[in-house]
């Protein structure tokens, strides 16, 4: 029995706003994240999934609280949604890496994976654990739809190993997820994993 996994990437913070990387670093969201949470809120009043799980970082948790509300449901928070740690580029762009070091922005430009960040996490570690989070999920909702706010890196990470994609690839094949857009992807017992949509938005663009 498969698992649809409703994936979404929490709402805008002020350092994405500005292109930093967040990482683990615990920052809240701009009011343009609130509004994209309180419309993933209204998708799920429509669309309700069954539960609802979140990274443990408060702006995921923020992103989840208005869908849970409009579910009535209480959200499960894992630890292994958790964002990637960056290391010395947590609250800085890669532009502004790239002028201190830019060989070693450049090797990460060719090969993320290979030549991460000094001091940031093992990518294939981070992408072994949210892999392991995601088969967890689905183990614990078969033939559910579940709601998943997490982090953008971590998402893509996870989207490459599951669809058998190589991890170095995931900036290319993956540019971004957008802020509370809707990722589905299927997940049977056996493990195999499809993926049914990429980037879908919850409402209209209204602009």
């Amino acid at each position: 029995m498969s698992t649809s996994l409703l994936l979404a990437r929490h709402g805008q913070t002020i350092w994405h706003a500005e292109n930093r990387y967040a990482g683990v670093s615990d920052i809240g969201l701009t009011d343009e994240g609130r509004e994209q949470a309180q419309a993933l809120g209204r998708w799920a009043a429509v669309h309700r999934p069954d539960a609802v799980w979140t990274s443990p970082l408060s702006r995921a948790i923020a992103t989840a609280d208005p869908a849970c509300r409009a579910l009535g449901v209480t959200p499960h928070r894992e630890l292994g949604l958790r964002e990637c740690d960056f290391g010395v580029v947590e609250g800085r762009t890669l532009a502004e890496f790239a002028a201190e070091v830019p060989d070693a922005a450049e090797a990460f430009r060719a090969d993320p994976v290979g030549y991460p960040f000094p001091g940031a996490e093992d990518p294939l570690e981070a992408a072994a654990r949210g892999t392991a989070a995601l088969r967890r999920i689905a183990a614990a909702h078969p033939g559910e739809r579940v709601l998943v706010v997490a982090h953008n890196t971590l998402l893509r990470l996870v989207l490459c190993s599951l669809l058998q994609i190589p991890a170095r690839e995931y900036r290319r094949v993956f540019p971004r997820l957008r802020n509370a857009a809707i990722t589905e992807l299927r997940l049977d017992k056996e493990g195999s994993a499809a993926l049914l949509s990429l980037n879908v938005p919850c409402e209209p663009d209204r602009s």
